[in-house]
Order: structure tokens, then sequence, then C-alpha cells
């Protein structure tokens, strides 16, 4: 019976995708592989966390180019220097259900996330709020620093300052469902976002229909199909067939759709950077010295243009240049054999040493990577081993701390400079908490928790500036690059653009041309 609902409303929208649909009535997106839930307080990847957003809202949200903007809250103020922040709700908001949305329902989904019974979520945007992680771990019966303030307000108080808090609320986890939760919420959902569930079969489709009570601007469209598509190439056929609106294009096939098909091309720095983490822990990469002349005996321009097709920025720093500190004009580490070499000298390796680098077997771009690092490092001396693992095993690797070295990339959860400060370089996220170099300075950590209290945003700013430089010149990593977003948008799609966020396009303003 369950098919049989799910299967007529796809029949009807695959016509419609082809474009035999009147204007504007129906999109086709698509996903990988099928989400994990639609519970967001188990939104844990990006189908999972995609999809959430479409159905619910978070007291903030990011729009497609990562700014903060309001959500179920319509202002907010931060009091006591970032200690406590209030956030005034957005009146007459209702769930999909019917049900008004109430004060009592921010509180109350905080609590469910943070529940010791909610097992298989991320929970550490709630974190920083008095009491919440005493209890997650069973060990308090309350959460202390959440104030229900009548029916209009929600008040916060933090264990410490944190400028960036307002923006940890529009993660999916963050979002708000009604009281009580539906039981069956991760099948059936009931948010206040622009979008309703109408049919979900695993791994094939969801399609989503406009919510035209929402309290924003209702979708332009009617209707939303996701298809479940793990191929790239399948992808792309899908989409020259007509049936999905936008599709990412894999960096093999950059150079032939850039001359087919250049009309339909959108590109955006991506907030995410290609890396190789090297352990400051292990050996001679201890060294400072050696972890410089790494960096200057790879020619990461040369490898970006071949093997890359051009599809990033250089990187200077972790910071991504379309974020508040960062920083392209900072003075790269520059190709040069002779300056490895001789800083190899220096720090007792006349004669080389040896290093094992572990790479995932599934992405096969960055296996080229590697072996052209592999090649350029046995100019200077340095034997690299390439150690080749499936991608659990190959980070698992690099959280203990066992990996010399590791290629690696991060992407962003919020829009901010300290998402590519605090959990990638303070000694405080060594290994699971994203610091997979193991870079540890004191002054560094300091530094990292003073920009994080900072209100202001030219003063953070400046700050972020300030570490990031500081951080570079010790050479953590081999610096490689920012990754590019390239997508193909179809002609007879309007208002839609590449998101720097995953949760950053609503789908709210797309819609099919006349």
């Amino acid at each position: 019976m369950r098919f049989l609902q799910l299967f007529a409303p796809l029949a009807l929208i695959l016509p419609a995708a082809c474009g035999e649909s009147r204007s504007g009535a129906v999109l086709a997106y698509y996903e990988t592989y099928d989400p994990r839930s639609l519970d967001p307080a188990l939104s844990t990847d990006v189908p999972t966390g995609e999809m959430a957003t479409l159905v619910y809202d978070g007291l903030t949200q990011f729009d497609a180019n990562g700014n903060l903007l309001p959500g179920l809250s319509d202002r907010w103020t931060a009091e006591r220097d970032g200690r406590r922040y209030v956030f005034h709700l957005r009146p007459g908001v209702k769930f999909h259900d019917g049900r008004p949305f109430r004060a009592e329902d921010v509180r109350q989904s905080f609590l469910r996330v943070l529940s010791p019974a909610t097992r298989g979520g991320r929970a550490w945007p709630l974190f920083p709020i008095a009491g919440a992680q005493a209890f997650a771990g069973g060990t308090a019966p309350e959460v202390a620093g959440i104030d229900v303030l009548g029916d209009t307000a929600v008040a916060f108080e933090l264990v410490e300052p944190l400028a960036v808090f307002p923006r940890f609320l529009a993660m999916p986890v963050a979002s708000i469902v009604p009281t009580p939760a539906p039981p069956d919420l991760a099948e059936h959902p009931v948010g206040t976002g622009p979008w309703r569930l109408v049919a979900w079969l695993h791994d094939d489709y969801l399609l989503f229909a406009k919510h035209p009570a929402y309290w924003g601007t209702a979708p332009a469209a009617d209707t939303l199909s996701v298809r479940i598509i793990p191929e790239p190439l399948t992808q792309a056929a899908e989409f020259e067939a007509g049936r999905l609106s936008v599709v990412e294009i894999p960096f093999s096939e950059t150079r032939k759709w850039e001359a087919e098909h250049p009309e339909w091309l959108q590109r955006k720095p991506a907030l995410r950077i290609t890396y190789v983490a090297l352990n400051n822990r292990r050996g001679p990469l201890r060294d400072p010295r050696v972890r410089q002349a790494i960096n200057h005996a790879v020619n990461v321009p040369e490898i970006l243009r071949t093997i890359w097709g051009s599809r990033g920025i250089r990187a200077r720093g972790a910071i991504p240049p379309t974020l508040p500190g960062g920083d392209t004009t900072r003075a790269a580490y520059d190709y040069d054999p002779t300056a490895a070499k001789r800083l190899l000298a220096a720090a007792g390796y006349p004669n080389g040493l040896a290093l094992r680098l572990w790479r995932t077997g599934t992405n096969v771009a960055l296996g080229r990577v590697c072996q052209a690092i592999q090649a350029d490092l046995e100019k200077v001396g340095i034997r690299v081993e390439i150690v080749v693992r499936d991608a659990s095993s190959q980070r698992e690797a690099a959280r203990k701390g066992v990996a010399d070295m590791a290629i690696l990339d991060w992407w962003a959860d919020y829009p901010d400079g300290d998402n590519f400060l605090y959990p990638l370089f303070h000694s405080a996220s060594f290994g699971p908490g994203g610091n997979y170099a193991f870079y540890s300075d004191p002054v560094t950590d300091s530094l990292i928790l003073t920009a994080r209290r900072t209100l202001d945003d030219a003063t953070r700013t400046a700050q972020y500036r300030e570490i990031d430089e500081r951080v570079f010149r010790a050479a953590p990593w081999l610096y490689l690059w920012f990754p590019v977003d390239l997508w193909a948008k179809h002609p007879s799609v309007e208002g839609w653009e590449i998101p720097v966020i995953f949760t950053g396009q609503r789908w709210t303003g797309a819609q099919r041309a006349p």
C-alpha cells in the first residue's frame, strides 16, 4: 500500500521535471544517497541536513552565500559580553499540522536533542549552553541555561562568551519541532519550514510540496522532487535528459562542460579546504623546518592546474577567502626545491627522510594528487609511501595520530572563520575534534579563545587573520587549495544559486521559467 501511495505522485512529477508542467510548478534535485533520517536531532550527514532544512526552521538560518539571517527568531541580542543571548520569537508561526509555534517548543526541541535517550546525533552546537553537556551525559535533570520568557522569547545562558553562538542555531540539529514531537518524526517530519514531505520511497526519491502558509516567502514552485542518484555520470546524464534542474559537475568533467555548455554553468568558491595534515607529533614532522620544506617542495599551482582542472584557489591559510579573515594576498610557500633542501639540511636531514601518506581508495582525483605530491617530494629526498585505505580507516588513522601525513578536506559546518580555526588548530580539538595535525601552540590557543569571545565583527576578523597567519607560518599542513564548486543549471530554471553552506539553499526562490 505504501509503495502505491508513493508511486503515484512520482509518476505525476516525472513528466513535469522533463518540462511538461506549467511554469514554475516542479523542480528536481538529487542526493547521492538516502538521508539517514528526517529527524533533525539525528542530522549528521549532508543529505539529512539538506532535507531537514527544507522542512524545518531554526531560530536563525543561512542564505546561499552563508549570511546569517533571522529564522523563527526575528531578532536577538547579546548580553553580558556574549555570555547570554535573548532570541525574540516570530509571532503567528504554525507547524505543518496547524499547531502554533511556542517558546516552549524551542526548549523542548533542544532538550530532545540533548537527551541521553537520543542516540547517534551531533548535539555539540548546543553544548555551549550552561548545563547542556551535563544533561546530555545524564548527570543533570535539566538544562539550567535555557530560560523561556513567556511566549515571546527564549534566553540562553552560556558556559562562556561565544560570538558565533547564533550561527550554531542555524544548523539542522537546532531545528524546532512541535511539542510533543510525533513518534514517527524520522519518517513523517512536521516542521514550520517552506516545504512539506509528501512521499519518501527509500533509496529512490523524496517528494515535497510547498507549504502555502509558510511564515516567510512561500516557494515559487509547487513541488520539489529529490531523487537518489549515487553515480556522478548518471546524475549528469539525467540532467542532460531534462530530468534534473541542476547538477554538480565532477572535476574530471570540467573541461567537457566548459566546452559544451558554458552558458549553463555557475561557479562559486566553496567553504572547504583540501590539505595534507602533517602529524606535528611524529618523527621528523615535529620540526617546523621539515614541514616548511614539504610546502616548498610541492608544486601546488601545477597540481591544481593539471589534476584539479584549475577549480580551486591556492590556500595561503586555512580560512576560505570568501569568509572574513581569509587572506589571498598573504605570501605563499613558493615552489622552491632548493629552499626545501636547505631547510631539510638545517633540520638534520641532508640525505632526506621517509614518510607515509594516507589516502582513500575511492577518490581517484585525490589519488592522482597524492602521486604528484610523492613525485615532487622525491626530488628533494623525501621518500613517500602512499597508503591506500577505505575512507573510514584513513580518517581513523589520522584521528588516532598514527598517520605521518593524510590528505583530507574540511567542510564548513557554519560559515565563520572560527570553524576553520578552533576545530582544526586548537589543542582541545586533537584527533576526533578535527585537529588531525596535532598542532599545539599555547599562543594560538589563547588567540583563538579571545576571538571566540569578541563580539565586534571587525575586531574578530582582524584576530582571525592574525591567527591564520601565525599557524600558516608554522606549516602544520601541506596547504593545497580551496575548491571552487561548479554546477550546471537547466536553462528553464530561475532563482537558484550554488549554496556555500549545505543548509543555505532552501529552493524557495527557484522556479521553472515561462
